[in-house]
């Protein structure tokens, strides 16, 4: 028995070197299936996205699985149902839910012609395919870049800009205006519950589910919220980094927080295929400690340098140690 875990493209956007966790486990319930499924997404050559060079702007995105508990894992690639438009495919954000049946629900941020949806799947494990369920669209959802699911059919997500213009959006930015926000979706309700974020990225739960984690990049913090009884989001601490954090993964069984980030945000913008942004993985322990001497703390940084891979999961790193090419700088 294995928990389910999401995967999404995070670190340089260049394709599979770039896969990282940003739902580790987060469904909180066991799959019955004897293995650990990681997903991800993308192209080979990465997501399209306003502002960062894309290699294959004319390839559409693709989800695939991974067997955690294989020796050398691969990417298998889903087939996705028919009537679904795979040209426009261009996945970012990505989220799983089990329900109490064991139906494995796949949420997963969509920008189809720079637009912003989230498209809603059921796997099918028998055949390895995806069954397109529904789009979902609304006008608080303006510029969504992760996801986390809390039903068959609520999330919450962020906006990682005010505006969904290119031009206004790199305005926001040089601007260095707070307006980006956390959004929660239902079918009955649909409303900001967190903003004054420079640009909200990486959204996740804790393993009690009581509070949100949710990395600004721009402002290099990670914020936890606690999530009350009418999902409305209330601040409780920030931690302070020293690079630009993009997606949150957590581990189930210690609650600690593993993230993808850029070192280097100048070379991510201004990429260069001969001088490819690194990306690096922290390890945070401790984020809900209140105790004296309890405070959270990055207890491991592994930096990858362009080229090699750039995020992997824990579970699976911590058993495959000994064979990853990493380089230990805290």
């Amino acid at each position: 028995m294995a928990e389910i875990v999401s995967c999404h493209s995070t670190a340089t956007h260049h394709g599979f070197s770039s896969f990282l966790l940003d739902a580790f486990g987060h469904a909180g319930r066991l799959c019955p299936r004897c293995c650990a499924w990681c997903w991800l997404m993308g192209t080979v050559e990465g997501l399209k996205y306003p502002g960062l060079k894309s290699f294959a702007p004319d390839k559409p995105g693709e989800i695939f699985l991974m067997d955690l508990n294989e020796e050398k894992p691969r990417a298998v690639e889903l087939r996705i149902s028919r009537g679904f438009d795979l040209a426009s495919f261009n996945p970012h954000g990505i989220s799983t839910y089990i329900d109490k049946d064991d139906t494995v629900y796949l949420f997963v941020v969509n920008h189809p012609h720079q637009k912003s949806t989230v498209e809603v799947f059921k796997f099918v494990e028998d055949d390895n395919s995806l069954v397109h369920l529904k789009t979902i669209r609304h006008d608080l959802l303006i510029s969504v870049n992760d996801i986390v699911a809390m039903g068959p059919d609520s999330f919450y997500a962020t906006n990682d800009h005010y505006f969904s213009d290119f031009i206004l959006m790199f305005l926001e930015m040089f601007l260095g205006l707070t307006w980006s926000n956390v959004v929660y979706y239902s079918p009955k309700e649909v409303k900001e519950v967190a903003a004054g974020f420079y640009s909200a990225n990486g959204i996740n739960i804790s393993p009690d589910k009581k509070y949100i984690y949710v990395a600004d990049v721009l402002d290099h913090k990670v914020h936890v919220m606690e999530k009350h009884a009418n999902w409305n989001l209330t601040h409780v601490k920030t931690l302070q980094l020293d690079t630009l954090v993009d997606n949150l993964s957590v581990d189930p069984d210690t609650g600690d927080i593993w993230t993808g980030c850029h070192p280097n945000g100048m070379k991510l913008f201004y990429s260069d295929p001969e001088n490819l942004p690194a990306s690096e993985v922290l390890r945070i322990q401790n984020i809900l400690s209140e105790e004296a001497g309890g405070d959270a703390r990055v207890c491991g940084r592994w930096l990858r340098a362009a080229g090699q891979l750039g995020g992997v999961c824990p579970r699976w790193k911590a058993a495959h140690r000994h064979r990853l090419p990493q380089s230990p700088v805290l």
